[in-house]
């Protein structure tokens, strides 16, 4: 079977590989190529440098074209490269061909996610997960994977002349999926069993892209110690907390982040995770403001949570988080040409879309502790609407809840 896994003993020296094409100009691939960068550093890879060539189309045996494929070669060998990382998805033959003429480990984006998300993962259900995920992607690559396709078995009592070693892998990892997705459907059907044990505590989802905070917002709101860290792919495991806002109980789910290029069969693996956001009466979906392409971000964002909640137009709440490192290049006072995102301040933007948003929105710092009153006056609002319009108010006065906000016992009123 392929090893997609970047080794954890040494740290590896990579390139990244981009295509500029018809779809996405020379920006767009650096934007990704960063993003990328990201993600291997996250995985224990220590980019050096980057190579990209515009193209009408990917090559089909080599992704990138003959010369420039050389040009790799030639840096690889003078410069002691051990990986090389794809930034789209690379068909079986394209692999093959790569590393025979490149002679290192090569990557591609979605390898490289599934190589953090085995990293990340903590807990059985997530491990799980990220396991069928694995196993979906390698399903169809196992095509002239094998270069020893003589046939395996045959003989007394089986009919026909056997099986080669492409079919035997390809039953075995089939199997292996079927195993994986009843392990999951149970750990569903469990997970449902507590979510509807948690009684009428109203429900508040951090959703948004990676590495933009949420965790950090879980840990200021909720008192808790979530693991955060500057890094993509930090929380795989959902963790739910009950949090008290001016004596009223809420639940608070810390989820998955999102990302560009996230193939879908990663999307439905973590169904049961998502499954928190699809139940959650309201979104609280945070933003990374300093990022210069935080809009695009929040479209992915949005066309994700279009897919996961099927559509369901669920109360939201925008928080646009790490103000303190919101940074802008003002404009000669002589330039009458219209601004730019990147000469924008912080309060132009604000007068802009934002503006639209009337009071469901909320800018922050998570990390300095700024305007977090505010953030937890907008929860507490829009919370207490949504308990008030669907709950008895009172009957939250006579039920306790443990800490995960399992319902544990209902208190009659003296």
């Amino acid at each position: 079977m392929k090893d997609l896994v970047i080794s954890e003993q040494t740290t590896e020296r990579t390139v990244l590989v981009g295509l500029v094409t018809p779809r996405q100009n020379e920006a767009k691939v650096n934007e990704y190529l960063d993003e990328l960068a990201f993600l291997a550093d996250t995985a224990g890879a220590v980019t050096v440098k980057r190579f990209i060539q515009k193209m009408e189309y990917p090559n089909p045996r080599t992704f990138v074209g003959k010369g420039k494929l050389e040009e790799i070669r030639d840096y690889i060998e003078n410069d002691d490269i051990g990986l090389v990382i794809f930034d789209d998805d690379l068909s079986t033959k394209q692999v093959m061909n790569i590393e025979r003429e490149l002679k290192v480990k090569i990557l591609d984006r979605t390898s490289l996610i599934l190589d953090i998300f085995a990293k990340r993962a903590q807990t059985a259900n997530a491990k799980t997960q990220v396991e069928l995920a694995q196993y979906q992607y390698l399903l169809p690559r196992l095509t002239r994977m094998w270069t020893h396709l003589e046939r395996q078995r045959g003989g007394i009592g089986m009919r026909g002349p056997g099986e080669t070693q492409i079919e035997t892998d390809r039953r075995i990892i089939l199997d292996k999926i079927s195993r994986l997705k009843q392990e999951l459907a149970a750990i569903d059907k469990q997970k449902s069993i507590q979510r509807k044990n948690r009684g009428k505590l109203t429900r508040v989802a951090l959703v948004g892209y990676t590495n933009v905070g949420k965790s950090t917002i879980m840990n200021l709101l909720s008192k808790s110690d979530v693991f955060a860290e500057n890094k993509l792919f930090a929380t795989l495991d959902t963790t739910v907390r009950k949090v008290t806002i001016d004596n009223l109980p809420i639940l608070l789910t810390d989820t998955v982040g999102f990302i560009r290029k996230l193939p879908t069969h990663l999307v439905d693996s973590f169904k049961s995770t998502l499954d928190e956001v699809r139940d959650a009466d309201l979104l609280v979906h945070v933003v990374d403001i300093s990022h210069p392409n935080f809009e695009e971000q929040i479209e992915v964002v949005d066309r994700t949570l279009r897919e996961v909640c099927d559509g369901a137009d669920k109360p939201m709440i925008m928080v646009f988080n790490k103000i303190d490192a919101f940074t802008y290049t003002p404009r000669d006072s002589d330039d009458l040409s219209p601004a730019k995102r990147e000469n924008m301040s912080l309060e132009d933007l604000k007068r802009t879309w934002m503006a639209r948003m009337g009071d469901n929105c909320v800018f922050i710092s998570a990390k300095e502790g700024i305007n977090i009153d505010a953030l937890k006056q907008k929860i507490y609002e829009k919370a207490k609407e949504i308990h008030l319009s669907r709950f008895p108010y009172n009957d939250l006065l006579y039920q306790k809840y443990d800490e995960d906000g399992t319902l544990s016992a209902d208190i009659t009123e003296p």
